[in-house]
């Protein structure tokens, strides 16, 4: 497969064949978030979105950890001045995904609106806005052992970034308050039997597993339909049924139009799988 590279500060970018990987790269602190990481993570997943060559998005966390929540330092500058500043232009801020539904326009939200699916490859602890990006990626395979906790009870805040909205829709209302009351630290395992992750994997062999599931993604499922079904999924939490039926009845009769629709048909009397790359 192709490869291509580039660098940036605290977030590095790599293409390799169909797949995107955002990697933030802060590992002597556990990849912690401030300012400048979701300024470079936006500008990565921009590029990502409107690259044709990529078909699914993986991000993970470099050395030891997905990503450790905010910013120590960030904090206490926080609670020095009295409330929240990124310390960054938000001219700099590129808005990937916005412009589907005013719901999906907002920090975080705007991963619902991207056409490429995004899997978080978990590789370490993942806590506050750690957990918030993992949560709002479409699947999370995490690391043996990886810890995951809301964090923000302990700091005095409130759920972050509409967590309380996405982790009831995720796991169901009583294990989403254990972790939103408690800010309890679970393992990779638990959130396995909880559904909040799909897969546990050695450490050694998460990035490993993941990317090959994403170049299988990439192979074998065409970007119209792993957009289209994306797209279903997040816009219907939104609306009802009937307005979904309508909407997948339209879309089946375009794209039983498109080229792909008759080399998946090929494929499948050849008892074959497609190749979409």
């Amino acid at each position: 497969m192709g490869s291509d590279v580039s660098e940036l500060k605290v977030v590095r970018y790599s293409r390799e064949g169909g797949t995107a990987l955002v990697t933030l790269d802060r590992p002597d602190r556990l990849n912690a978030w401030t300012g400048r990481m979701h300024t470079e993570y936006r500008s990565c997943i921009t590029e990502a979105e409107s690259d044709p060559e990529v078909r699914v998005i993986v991000v993970t966390g470099a050395g030891r950890g997905f990503c450790a929540g905010a910013d120590q330092t960030a904090l206490a500058g926080h609670a020095e001045r009295g409330g929240y500043d990124p310390g960054t232009d938000p001219d700099e801020l590129t808005n990937p995904g916005y412009g589907v539904r005013a719901e999906f326009d907002h920090d975080f939200a705007f991963h619902f609106g991207l056409t490429k699916p995004m899997i978080a490859a978990i590789n370490g602890p993942a806590a506050g806005v750690g957990l918030v990006l993992a949560c709002y990626a479409d699947l999370r395979f995490a690391a043996a052992g990886a810890k995951l906790t809301t964090s923000h009870g302990k700091l005095n805040l409130p759920a972050e970034y509409g967590l309380s909205w996405l982790l009831p829709r995720l796991v169901g209302t009583g294990r989403a308050l254990d972790l939103l009351l408690s800010s309890r630290v679970i393992l990779a395992e638990e959130a396995l039997a909880w559904g909040l992750v799909n897969r546990v994997e050695p450490a050694d062999e998460l990035l490993t597993a993941t990317l090959s599931y994403a170049d299988e993604l990439a192979r074998s499922v065409s970007r119209h339909s792993l957009a289209a079904s994306k797209r279903q999924t997040y816009v219907d939490l939104h609306r009802d049924l009937g307005t979904s039926i309508e909407d997948a009845e339209a879309r089946l009769e375009a794209m039983m139009r498109e080229p792909d629709f008759a080399r998946g048909v090929a494929a499948l009397a050849r008892r074959e799988s497609p190749d979409y790359r």
